[in-house]
């Protein structure tokens, strides 16, 4: 239990150590009426780098340019530091996944028993529940891909110069697209495409309500989608800039105290919130697919 409680208390720590050693400190040389306008060009930059993307990754304090990605009609579309590690935390997913496949049989131990507590947690509790046993089955990858994907993205943040991809709305709108495209899927697919825009219309409908109905229906596919990328962006986003405001309050040694103990507070709760988007995105999923592929239920 103590162990278990340093653990914790390390991992909050983290992106405090993060904010500290990625923070560029405010320029010098200003003169005393200036000092306020340099502070606030100051706290604007470490805002700035910890909460939005850019073109370039620092480490160790080397600024490291990334490359252009392609031009379309002139206009350069470069890599930027999200794209980074929305590619890392794909690595750490694929990394998992090998690292884990050599260990199928037996009794899981170490870090494949802590995998398998989530595995069975998410296919009990929230696949096989919103999708049943069977189709569950054939869903579970996705849905694990799904949660550990997201998982990593929202604790990459939390290590020193790390950001988290899911705190840019682009990233989880596209996460979001695939869930749409995948609700209008599997509505076909285990429906037809006629079974699945009479489950659009529930029995007894008066006519004239059906072409209102139909169209608010549709709208709800896009409003759960667009749910589901505001509700990871904002919350991932909301973490880091709390914490951030607590860092950059520091200016005295009689405030620091309170600044730390309160990003400490918020990092913890944080660290809880990376786990509890994963799974809310995750279980939402699952039953908004669940759903449309079986409305009747």
């Amino acid at each position: 239990m103590k162990l278990s409680f340093h653990i914790l208390i390390v991992a909050a720590l983290l992106p405090i150590v993060a904010f500290g050693v990625t923070s560029a400190p405010p320029e010098h040389g200003s003169s005393a009426p200036g000092q306020s306008e340099t502070e606030e060009h100051g706290v604007k930059q470490a805002l700035e780098h910890h909460l939005c993307d850019a073109t370039y990754i620092e480490f160790l304090g080397i600024k490291a340019q990334l490359p252009v990605l392609f031009h379309v009609d002139g206009t350069p579309i470069p890599l930027t530091k999200h794209m980074v590690f929305w590619g890392v935390a794909g690595l750490l997913l694929l990394w998992m996944g090998l690292a884990n496949a050599r260990k199928v049989g037996g009794v899981p131990r170490g870090f494949a028993n802590l995998l398998e507590v989530f595995i069975v947690f998410l296919r009990d509790e929230v696949v096989y529940p919103a999708m049943g046993e069977s189709d569950g089955r054939k869903w579970l990858p996705f849905f694990l891909t799904v949660f550990f994907f997201i998982l990593f993205a929202n604790l990459l943040g939390m290590v020193p110069w790390g950001v988290t991809p899911t705190g840019n709305i682009s990233m989880t709108g596209g996460m979001a697209s695939v869930i749409l495209i995948l609700l209008f899927g599997a509505g076909v697919i285990y429906n037809g495409p006629i079974g699945f825009l009479k489950s659009f219309m529930p029995p007894g409908v008066p006519i004239f309500i059906v072409p209102i109905l139909f169209v608010i229906e549709i709208i709800g596919l896009f409003v759960k989608a667009f749910a589901l990328c505001m509700r990871l962006f904002a919350n991932m986003l909301a973490g880091h800039a709390v914490i951030a405001v607590f860092m950059v309050l520091i200016t005295s040694i009689v405030i620091a105290p309170i600044s730390i103990l309160g990003a400490v507070a918020i990092s913890l709760l944080e660290l809880f919130v990376a786990f509890l988007q994963a799974y809310i995105f995750t279980i939402l999923s699952a039953t908004f697919i669940g759903m449309v592929a079986h409305p009747s239920h």
